[in-house]
């Protein structure tokens, strides 16, 4: 999909400044893949190749997406959306489905806003993600106006024409000797102008420069009018920096984790250079892994463990050594499990794609977890799925008599939780 402000693409698509390519590609303007050129060569050393893969194919130069979803804005306001390569029978490649998708596995992502997105937010799927995203931010700024925005004393020192507050003396003799009229002073003011108030109004310049939506950005105007006392931050990491979460404020805590997001954008991609205006960029391996974790949590409830780092490969000097951290432990181990966000090739009948290293994890799971049965490689199911049937086992293993089996299971995303018809087999 291509129009003047806004490109759909999906992963592994190419984009190219050449015209009537066909074949996949998507084509921009030979100033936009510049841009996006320097964005990938800017920011080499911190892997911005894992967003976009700059590549030649004969005489066409492109830039192909990778394992990253999400949004990217140019300053010239071409926003370049790029969502996962879901494909199912049942059609779910289509853009409203899909951006569904994600919004329900970003809800699974800890310490993140995205956890309060509700069924009003599924319905504004029909917009860009990053629309979507601006919408979810308003509808948490909208609760925390209706419950009131906090005020605080605000500290002053100024050379006032009026006596108030306490005179400092030293600075009226050094600044009003000649000038008996002025008062050189501090004082107390209650007003909203406070650090919280302040990072929401950036936010709140910030997003309007980058809405193309007519609903978003008449939405945004309402929240300035509301914060129009407000002076936004000069410095947004020192006014993070100057931020302590307390009791007090803890209803400002979903809209700041919204405002470092949108200002800063260091949770997911951090990026330097000055050809972006704004990137927004999730690692589809991490929100699979989130994603199916959460499924299998809510099914198996505490005998899931998510993240588990208690098994080591070595030690040294008697200390404990490279650390085993599969993705999924049930039952204490008895099912241990990682998620690969990755398609599997249904022509090779032996191995079916699966990676010599995924193989090598696995039976590092099996040898270290004790009381394993069953190592489980999860995979996101796709139209071409149904015909892989592999399973594998590992046989030999030291103070072992059976063998641990190896399994290899496909999630499908097309589903909702509630009628998500995968799970692990506890025995």
């Amino acid at each position: 999909m291509y129009n003047k402000n806004h490109i759909v693409i999906t992963e592994y698509q190419r984009i190219t400044a050449r015209e009537n390519l066909g074949g996949g590609y998507v084509t921009v303007t030979k100033n936009q893949f510049e841009a996006l050129e320097d964005f990938v060569l800017s920011n080499n050393l911190d892997d911005a190749s894992n967003y976009l893969r700059l590549g030649q194919a004969g005489r066409v130069k492109f830039l192909q997406a990778q394992n990253y979803i999400g949004v990217i804005q140019l300053k010239d306001g071409l926003t370049i959306e790029i969502l996962p390569k879901i494909a199912h029978k049942s059609g779910a490649e289509n853009h409203e489905e899909v951006r569904g998708i994600v919004i329900n596995m970003l809800r699974t992502l800890r310490n993140s806003p995205f956890k309060q997105a509700n069924s009003a937010t599924l319905k504004t799927q029909c917009m860009p993600l990053l629309e979507v995203f601006i919408s979810m931010f308003l509808d948490e700024l909208e609760l925390l106006i209706r419950r009131g925005i906090k005020s605080d004393y605000i500290g002053y020192v100024e050379n006032s024409p009026f006596l108030k507050g306490k005179l400092l003396f030293s600075e009226q003799i050094k600044h009003n000797l000649v000038h008996k009229e002025r008062f050189f002073v501090a004082f107390d003011e209650y007003q909203v102008n406070r650090i919280e108030n302040r990072i929401i109004k950036s936010t709140l310049q910030h997003l309007y420069r980058f809405s193309q939506s007519a609903k978003n950005q008449q939405r945004l105007r309402e929240a300035l009018f509301v914060f129009d006392q407000v002076q936004p931050v000069k410095d947004i990491r020192v006014a993070f920096s100057r931020f302590k979460l307390n009791r007090q404020i803890k209803e400002y805590e979903q809209i700041l984790i919204w405002s470092r997001l949108f200002l800063l954008s260091e949770s997911f991609t951090p990026h330097k250079g000055n050809t972006l205006a704004f990137a927004l960029l999730f690692d589809m391996n991490l929100l699979f892994e989130s994603y199916v974790g959460a499924w299998l949590k809510r099914i198996h409830g505490e005998k899931v463990s998510l993240q588990d780092s208690g098994h080591f490969l070595a030690t040294k000097d008697g200390k404990n050594v490279f650390s085993l951290k599969p993705d999924i432990v049930i039952e204490n181990g008895v099912i241990v499990a990682d998620t690969k966000w990755k398609l599997l090739d249904e022509a090779d009948k032996d191995k079916a794609g699966i990676s010599q290293a995924d193989m090598y994890q696995m039976f590092a799971y099996a040898n270290k977890y004790t009381n394993c049965k069953s190592v489980v490689l999860i995979y996101p199911k796709t139209e071409t799925t149904d015909s892989i049937q592999v399973n594998y086992c590992f046989e030999g293993l030291a103070g072992r008599n059976d063998p641990v089996s190896v399994e290899v299971k496909f999630f499908d995303l097309t589903k909702g939780f509630g009628s998500q018809g995968f799970t692990l087999s506890i025995s």
